[in-house]
């Protein structure tokens, strides 16, 4: 019999909502990522946007699509991402962690932006179970990291683990005329992630403490999934790879890792993903 396939993870740098309907490198790059991995039988979802004084996942058959954001285009408002729930993985979540308590939320949550923004690029066709798990307000850096290497199990029976924030995330210093730019601030702090998540991945609190970390994240809503797909990275003994990297006006960074998915490493010096042979994107989100 032959050994059960290694899910992949992956920390996404989800931006903008617009990004769900934009086309860029950013989101060529999960899209990539999507088509790269093998077919998962659920997919559960860090969020930044899930972020409530409470460990939970979603628990229910049919998660809403959460438009938690405001003064965006009607259209942005139109997305709708009708992945079915998995109740029986919520249990398996709970059951995993143990003995940290995970509840479950089966009518208050759903599937919210930090989330659908990336899976209609990566899993454009919503068929794939979604279950996401919140990120606990109240607790330690060290609490989320180590239960991201609890949940590493879950890799082993077919569950993909995402999680979606930004390495840097700082909304009142956005500079809207330089789309492209990353102020100094942000590429140092950015740059100090990276060493830490693609050599020891453990160490990833220790940032905390880093000078830049209080503009990089003046709430740690973002930053926090990082240290899932840290915990599971140290859980594996190894660094993550970059999947793409950049910056955007300023203040975000948009670096992404993944986790056991060489097939897309990142071009030496570009940041932009080696992509394998995709169709044109033909979603209708």
């Amino acid at each position: 019999m032959s050994a059960p396939t290694l899910m992949p993870a992956a920390f996404i740098g989800h931006g903008s909502p617009m990004n769900a309907l934009d086309t860029n490198r950013y989101t060529a790059a999960w899209r990539a990522f999507g088509v790269s991995v093998p077919r998962p039988r659920a997919i559960l979802m860090i969020s930044a946007h899930w972020y409530i004084n409470a460990s939970a996942v979603t628990a229910m058959d049919q998660p809403k699509t959460i438009h938690d954001f405001y003064g965006f285009p009607a259209e942005l408002f139109a997305v709708n991402y009708p992945a079915p729930g998995d109740p029986e993985l919520a249990g398996e979540i709970s059951e995993v962690v143990k003995p940290t308590w995970v509840g479950h939320d089966r009518d208050s949550w759903g599937i919210d932006h930090g989330a659908w923004s990336v899976l209609v690029h990566a899993f454009p066709d919503a068929d794939i179970p979604v279950v996401q798990l919140s990120a606990n307000a109240l607790q330690p850096f060290d609490y989320h990291l180590a239960l991201g290497a609890k949940l590493a199990p879950l890799r082993e029976s077919g569950v993909l683990i995402i999680a979606s924030g930004n390495v840097v995330h700082n909304l009142r210093r956005i500079d809207w005329s330089n789309p492209d730019v990353g102020e100094d601030w942000t590429r140092e702090f950015d740059d100090a992630a990276r060493e830490i998540m693609l050599g020891e991945p453990a160490d990833l609190p220790v940032l905390q403490g880093d000078r830049n970390f209080a503009a990089a994240a003046p709430t740690p809503d973002h930053f926090i999934p990082l240290l899932y797909l840290a915990g599971l990275a140290a859980s594996a003994g190894r660094g993550a790879d970059v999947l793409v990297d950049g910056y955007t006006m300023g203040s975000l960074s948009m670096t992404a890792y993944t986790l056991g998915c060489q097939a897309i490493a990142p071009t030496p010096g570009s940041g932009a993903p080696t992509l394998p042979d995709v169709p044109p994107d033909e979603t209708n989100v």
